[in-house]
């Protein structure tokens, strides 16, 4: 039986790339990625090449089954240009972790929208609703807004065989949450952007768009939307020495900026020092603080400096793969 390959990939918009998919058709398939044939799709469409010469290529690098379509795969993509070579726009090809050393799960915060109103769910259309405090991890109609599409978004992605470790309601009335959890850098990536393309295919149903930006309400008194970044490597799951914990959190405070300018478009809207942020001009961290720039999990020092850190800086429009690969590169350079 034929079956139909979801080609998804990222354009070349900028600040914040899009996803992007089509569809194939493969007779025969065996439902493996290394059957999945390059493709290739029109750049001067999505921002990543001239219409004169508009061809990029796609490299599948992931593949999980899609469980919304009769014998369908959903095949996450690397976008090559012409010659074969990474695109500028492609940045899992930056990730620097061959071995799967790193491990990383990602914290996704959202919002979903109604498109008709400009307004998340729950906001009743002529102000707001009550001040937030109620909506986190909240139950009944007064205070959870959008739970079906959650639901099934989350049915969809443990079908598709993505290791999604939990939902909540968040913060602010409309906003959720999915974590992912992946050994390897590649692969949370992977994951992220395919629970997210699921997501954005979920809400068509209900008329229901997906707000990324991580302040969509503005500088009201709401909480912005992160995508928190918890990481690990050999090092830090084992030292077992607060002396290596805090040379690798030193390495970070020289090269802020940099981690900045791939942590999500608008940042500055977000990191305000107010509502569980540290502020875009500090770099802080600290024990259970969430409002430090990274935070030190208290299960890290109970385990006797074993286990992982947070980033909280990324925002819920961030590529992960950039996220990651700045993350790896920071981590290494600490030399321990």
């Amino acid at each position: 039986m034929a079956a139909k390959l979801e080609y998804i990939w990222l354009d070349g918009y900028k600040p914040t790339q899009s996803l992007r998919s089509k569809t194939k058709i493969e007779a025969d398939f065996s439902g493996k990625l290394e059957d999945c044939p390059n493709w290739s799709f029109d750049g001067s469409s999505t921002e990543q090449a001239p219409g004169g010469s508009s061809d990029c290529i796609l490299k599948p690098v992931f593949i999980c089954p899609d469980p919304q379509r009769k014998e369908g795969y959903l095949v996450m993509c690397e976008v090559l240009d012409s010659h074969g070579n990474p695109h500028e726009s492609n940045g899992r090809a930056l990730i620097e972790d061959d071995d799967n050393d790193f491990w990383f799960g990602f914290e996704q915060e959202y919002f979903l929208w109604n498109p008709d109103t400009n307004k998340p769910l729950g906001f009743p259309d002529g102000g707001y609703p009550g001040p937030q405090g109620p909506y986190y991890c909240s139950v009944g109609a007064n205070n959870a807004f959008g739970r079906k599409i959650v639901e099934e978004h989350l049915d969809v992605c443990l079908d598709a065989g993505l290791n999604v470790e939990g939902i909540n309601a968040e913060v602010a009335a409309g906003q959720w949450e999915f974590q992912i959890f992946a050994k390897g850098a590649k692969e949370a990536g992977d994951q992220i952007w395919v629970a997210r393309y699921l997501l954005e295919r979920i809400g068509e149903e209900y008329n229901v768009s997906i707000n990324w930006h991580c302040k969509p309400l503005g500088q009201l008194d709401w909480n912005g939307s992160g995508m928190h970044a918890n990481f690990s490597n050999t090092t830090l799951r084992t030292t077992g020495s607060e002396d290596v914990y805090k040379k690798i959190l030193e390495a970070f405070r020289p090269v802020v900026k940099e981690h900045i300018d791939v942590y999500g478009a608008h940042n500055e809207e977000r990191l305000t020092g107010k509502h569980e942020t540290a502020s875009i001009h500090d770099y802080s961290y600290g024990v259970s603080d969430r409002g430090a720039s990274i935070r030190i999990p208290l299960y890290t020092v109970q385990k006797g400096w074993k286990g992982y850190l947070e980033d909280r800086r990324p925002n819920s429009a961030a590529d992960p793969y950039k996220v990651a690969a700045r993350i790896i590169k920071t981590v290494k350079s600490a030399g321990v």
